[in-house]
C-alpha cells in the first residue's frame, strides 16, 4: 500500500494481466477496496492508473465531506 493510510493502492498480476486496486482502511484489520481495473498489460500502467485515479477519488471523497458538513451546521 502506498500513499496515506486511509488511502492507497496495490497492484497484483494475474497470468499475463496486472490489476489496480484502490484501497480504504475501514479498521486497523480490515481493507477495503474501493475501486478496481484489471486487463493491463504492464505493472507500470497499473500503477499509473491506481495513481491518476487515486488523486481523483480522494478529490470527489474531500469535496463530499465538505457537503455533509455543511449539511450538518445547518
Amino acid at each position: 500500500m502506498n500513499q496515506s493510510k486511509k488511502y492507497g493502492f496495490r497492484t497484483s498480476q494475474e497470468k499475463d494481466n496486472w490489476r489496480a486496486e484502490i484501497t480504504r482502511r475501514a479498521s486497523a484489520t480490515k481493507t477495503i477496496v474501493s475501486k478496481k481495473q484489471d486487463g493491463f498489460k504492464t505493472e507500470a500502467e497499473a500503477a499509473e492508473w491506481a495513481e491518476k485515479e487515486l488523486l481523483a477519488f480522494t478529490a470527489k471523497q474531500s469535496a463530499q465531506n465538505k457537503r455533509h458538513a455543511e449539511k450538518r451546521k445547518k
